[in-house]
């Protein structure tokens, strides 16, 4: 199971105190592999795109006509988080329905 977020996102840090064995993979320094990437835009695609971030309200507006894929790949701390990766399934964000199919609580 991997989690893909920042280290400094408190989302983040509350799904890695619930879930024991994840490995961690900050988005910003590591980035996130196209395999996953591309799994990911094909099942949340805009949903990946955090638009409530400060980044997003600092870019202007030919910055955010870009694709999707260019802007997270520039910008990895838009990518709504946590993503997580388990069993060939991916979540996005902490939500009681991200909760239930990883059988945490």
């Amino acid at each position: 199971m991997r989690l893909y977020g920042l280290k400094t996102c408190d989302t983040c840090r509350k799904a890695l105190k619930v879930i024991s064995k994840i490995e961690f993979v900050d988005v910003r320094a590591q980035g996130v592999p196209d395999e996953v990437m591309q799994k990911a835009l094909k099942n949340f695609g805009k949903a990946l795109l955090n638009t409530r971030s400060t980044t997003w309200r600092e870019l202007d507006e030919k910055a955010r006509q870009q694709p999707i894929e260019v802007l997270l790949q520039e910008y990895p701390t838009l990518m709504k988080r946590p993503l997580i990766e388990s069993d060939g399934n991916l979540f996005l964000g902490w939500t009681e329905e991200t909760r239930k199919g990883l059988g945490v609580t």
